[in-house]
């Protein structure tokens, strides 16, 4: 990835707390065993999704949260089009994700993270949709 595609990242990432904070108030969830997927559709224009991911301290060390994060990263941009543009996704990753990832690798994460996705965009689309 150059220059361009590195800050096209930076810029596609959730970085302030507050916008952490308006997608867990008021975004719509949906999870699995091993992830937990926040979206909400924003009024910033017509710029691409944006990706904030947390990992907590209770998933593993800083070379495991840091890995994870990694491949969360990657698989989002490879999934990306699941997405309606000008919509906020966090993705939080619970315990069991990093033996999860080492039994079953990073495609199969992104799998996971690909059904949540998907239930995210339809319930933006159909808010009857349960979560």
């Amino acid at each position: 990835m150059g220059t361009d595609g590195a800050a096209r990242g930076r810029r596609a990432r959730l970085s302030a707390s507050r916008d952490f904070d308006a997608v867990y108030r008021k975004g719509r969830s949906f999870s699995d065993r091993n992830l937990v997927v926040y979206v909400f559709p924003c009024e910033r224009g017509e710029s691409g999704p944006r990706l904030g991911v947390s990992v907590s301290r209770k998933v593993g060390g800083a070379v495991e949260r840091n890995r994870i994060k990694r491949v969360l990263r990657e698989q989002f941009a490879a999934h990306r089009d699941l997405v309606p543009d000008s919509t906020d996704v966090v993705v939080i990753a619970r315990r069991g994700l990093v033996e999860f990832l080492d039994e079953h690798g990073g495609a199969a994460v992104g799998e996971r993270l690909a059904a949540l996705l998907e239930r995210g965009a339809r319930a933006m689309a159909d808010p009857a949709v349960p979560a």
